[in-house]
């Protein structure tokens, strides 16, 4: 397999993912979620895999992101007692910076796939896959101003958490209505800002704590075995 080129990688990520993700919804009327949820994952793999293929990710890489997905899942179980208040987009958003956009991507997509099986799987389930994916992605495109400034990393963090409630309204809209009604938007995305604000805090909180150690650890790891 071949790495895919640059281009080709974000029209997977910005274009073909969210296409799976609403024709699905569209198509199956939400009745075939986890199908669909497998499809965004399988998308999310082959940029990833492409270049573990060509030997730009070598298995170390590998199981550096199977260590950070796996402290996302079990981050967010361990603070399952605090509603909205999960360190998931800060691990995607640190796994995006020292990692790049394909770890980032698929850290969010698969954060969001095995939590499910935790916490429960539903219609929300790609649209979860998706929004933390993209914050992975672009967590990875501002690598350099996210790792000097701590004041862009807490606003990063906190659109991250408005742009992941935005896009889940989106889901709760479709389920509801089987198609998108701005009525029915407006109104859920009224009544979620008390969690919007919470996760978006959350956010902010868990990447002042966590970001400085955990990369630096990612830093020491990357460069002792040439990752």
């Amino acid at each position: 397999m071949k790495k895919f080129p640059n281009f080709f990688k974000y029209l997977i990520f910005l274009l073909l993912i969210p296409a799976a993700v609403l024709s699905g919804v569209l198509l199956f009327d939400s009745k075939k979620y986890i199908f669909i949820a497998i499809c965004v994952a399988i998308l999310a793999c082959l940029p990833f895999f492409s270049a573990f293929e060509s030997k730009k990710i070598s298995s170390r890489k590998l199981t550096v992101l199977a260590v950070m997905v796996t402290l996302s899942v079990i981050g967010r179980a361990l603070f399952s007692f605090i509603p909205h208040f999960k360190p998931v987009t800060a691990i995607v958003v640190i796994t995006g910076i020292y990692l790049g956009a394909e770890s980032g991507f698929l850290c969010g997509a698969l954060s969001a796939l095995l939590s499910n099986f935790i916490f429960g799987q539903g219609p929300w389930t790609p649209f979860q896959m998706f929004a933390w994916g993209l914050i992975g992605l672009f967590s990875a495109l501002l690598s350099k101003p996210l790792q000097k400034s701590k004041v862009f990393l807490c606003i990063f963090s906190a659109i991250s958490g408005i742009m992941y409630s935005l896009l889940l309204d989106i889901s709760s809209t479709l389920w509801y209505d089987g198609a998108f009604n701005l009525s029915r938007y407006t109104a859920l995305v009224l009544t979620s800002l008390p969690v919007m604000a919470v996760y978006a805090v959350s956010n902010a909180v868990f990447l002042l704590f966590l970001a400085k150690p955990m990369g630096e650890k990612l830093i020491r790891i990357k460069i002792k075995y040439g990752i």
